[in-house]
């Protein structure tokens, strides 16, 4: 039975309404580029904040695509 290998980058993703369209932002911009991505991991979120109002959402996620040779 052979095995798989997969490769995990890092990712940000931005919104200026939601981190679920951040983390979606992030996920369709790599899916332009990489192929047969499998897993998404979210590391961590925040917001920037101006004048006292969060103003954009970040979403950092780990993604995990295929290795092919």
């Amino acid at each position: 039975m052979a095995g798989s290998t997969y490769k995990i980058i890092e990712l940000v993703g931005t919104s200026d309404q939601s981190w679920e369209e951040a983390t979606q932002t992030a996920i369709a911009t790599a899916s332009e580029s990489l192929k047969d991505l499998r897993i998404a991991e979210v590391t961590k979120l925040d917001v920037t904040i101006e004048n006292g109002k969060v103003t954009a959402f970040r979403t950092r996620l780990n993604v995990s695509f295929k290795y092919v040779k």
